[in-house]
C-alpha cells in the first residue's frame, strides 16, 4: 500500500491552488485577445480543456448573479441544462450546433470579465483540495443532478428568481474547478434556500393569479 507523505498533499494543495488561477487567466487572455472579433461558445468549450465543466457551467451561471438585462437568464440558461444534465449522466461536455456557434463581441466579453475578474481572484484565494469525496465522480453525478434541477428554474420567469440559482451553481462550479468539498456543502445550502425562495415566490404568484381570477367571477 502506497502511502502519502506531507510533500504529496503539499503538491496536490498547490496543483489546486493553481487551477482556478489559470482559468480566470485563461479568461482575461481570452477577452484581451485582439485577434478575434467573437467569441463563441465553442471557443470557451476548446479553452478549458478536460476543467470544461466547472468553468463553463460559472461562465454562463456568474452573468446570472449581477443585474443583467431581461432575457438574459433564458439565453444562458438552457447552455446550463445541458451541461448540468451531462454532469450528471458522465458524459463528456458537449453542446448542440445551434448553443455552441453562439457568440459575443470580445469586447463586451471582456466588459464582463473585467467586472468578474476581481471576484474570480478572491473566490480562487480560497479553494484548496478539501472533503475531497465530495468532488469525486461519484459525487460529481449528484453535483449535476442538484445543477440541473438549478438550471430549470433559472429559466423559469420567476422575478428576481434567477439570483440565488445562478449563484448556487457558480459556488458547486468552483467547488469542481478547485476540487473544495467545502463549496459543494455551501452549494447544497444555498440550492435549498433558492428552492424556498423560488417555491415561496410561484407560490405568491399563483395564490395571487387565483384570487385575481376568483374577483373578477
Amino acid at each position: 500500500m502506497l502511502h502519502r507523505t506531507p510533500d504529496d498533499e503539499n503538491a496536490d494543495i498547490d496543483r489546486g491552488r493553481r487551477s482556478p488561477r489559470r482559468f480566470s487567466r485563461l479568461l482575461q487572455a481570452m477577452a484581451e485577445d485582439t485577434t478575434r472579433e467573437r467569441i463563441s461558445v465553442n471557443d470557451l468549450v476548446h479553452a478549458m480543456g478536460d476543467r470544461a465543466f466547472g468553468a463553463l457551467m460559472l461562465v454562463f451561471a456568474l452573468p446570472n448573479v449581477l443585474p443583467m438585462p431581461p432575457g438574459t437568464s433564458g439565453l444562458l440558461g438552457l447552455p446550463l441544462v445541458f451541461l448540468a444534465a451531462q454532469l450528471m449522466l458522465g458524459q463528456s461536455p458537449w453542446l448542440p450546433k445551434f448553443i455552441g456557434t453562439r457568440s459575443i463581441r470580445r469586447a463586451d466579453f471582456a466588459v464582463f470579465i473585467e467586472r468578474a475578474a476581481p471576484w474570480l481572484r478572491r473566490a480562487e484565494r480560497l479553494l484548496r483540495p478539501r472533503l475531497l469525496p465530495l468532488v469525486s465522480p461519484a459525487a460529481e453525478h449528484v453535483i449535476g443532478a442538484f445543477c440541473l434541477v438549478l438550471a430549470i428554474v433559472l429559466l423559469l420567469p420567476v422575478p428576481l428568481g434567477n439570483m440565488l440559482p445562478a449563484l448556487s451553481i457558480s459556488v458547486f462550479s468552483f467547488g469542481i474547478l478547485g476540487r473544495d468539498g467545502v463549496w459543494i456543502v455551501v452549494g447544497v445550502l444555498l440550492a435549498g434556500v433558492s428552492a424556498i425562495v423560488a417555491g415561496g415566490v410561484v407560490f405568491a404568484l399563483v395564490k395571487g393569479a387565483i384570487f385575481l381570477l376568483t374577483r373578477q367571477l
